[in-house]
Parts: C-alpha cells; structure tokens; sequence
C-alpha cells in the first residue's frame, strides 16, 4: 500500500449490467478487505454496501442493460477504503429517498432499503450527480489502533 495518505493504491474493474456479475465484484471487494486488514464484520459491512451500489447502478441506473457498463474503483489508503461506483444512468433526487426505513410507515415498503443499509454500513455514502451519470462513492475507515500495554 501507498504510504502517502494523499496517494490511494487504485484498483478499477468495469463489468456489463448484469446482477450476476456481483459476485465478482463481491470477491474483489473481500480481498481488497482482507488485504486492509479489515476484520470480518466491516469487511461483511463493505461487501453489502458495495453490491448495493453495484445492483442500484445495474437495476436503476442502467435498467438491466448488458451493454452499459459500471465501472468500480477501489481507492486504498492507509487509513480508509474509498470505492467508486459509477453508472450512466439519469440519477435520481436523493431528497424523495426515503430517509429511515424502520420507521412504522415505512417498514412494508417494496423499494428504498438500498441507500439507507449503505449509510448504516459505511462511514461515509455520497452521490454526485452529472452528465455522465451517477457515482456513489462509499468510504469506510480502519479502526483506530488500540494501543497496548
């Protein structure tokens, strides 16, 4: 890994719009994981918010379409793990996102777990909407050493 906090170690894939191609996603994001040396719990945390992002990208952003791309980057820091996800789709208004899914009046909708299971996963979930499309770019942090002795 880089030892310089402003250079990440960058590892990209781009795979067709299929839902089935998330279990490659999946095994890349458990090794990059492993690498950090991210325990089981995050690293289970990171993979389901990261095949989240993938199926959102796929199924809103791309309408199951195999002949648009998404493309995932994984950006190691010494500190963090920052991944990418970047559809071509139209975005969407991230106000009318149902805020919390476990409220009475929410708890027997079909759609919209998706953003709110990311945000309790990672440290960090953000979109930034353009022309090109949607990117969701999730972050979470390594733990802080504990010191011993």
């Amino acid at each position: 890994m880089s030892t310089n906090s402003m250079t990440p170690e960058i590892i990209t894939m781009r795979i067709p719009s299929r839902l089935e191609l998330l279990s490659v996603v999946d095994s890349v994001t458990c090794s990059v994981c492993e690498r950090m040396k991210f325990d089981g719990d995050s690293t289970s945390l990171v993979s389901m918010s990261v095949i989240e992002a993938g199926t959102n990208a796929i199924q809103h952003g791309h309408h199951r379409d195999a002949t648009i791309p998404v493309d995932i980057e994984f950006q190691i820091f010494p500190d963090r793990l920052e991944v990418q996800v970047q559809d071509r789709g139209h975005g969407f208004d991230i106000e009318t996102i149902t805020g919390d899914i476990t409220t009475p009046e929410h708890l027997l909708d079909a759609r919209g777990r998706g953003i709110y299971i990311m945000r309790a996963c990672m440290d960090t979930v953000d979109f930034r909407f353009s022309e090109i499309g949607t990117l969701c770019r999730l972050t979470k942090r390594l733990p802080a050493a504990v010191p011993t002795g």
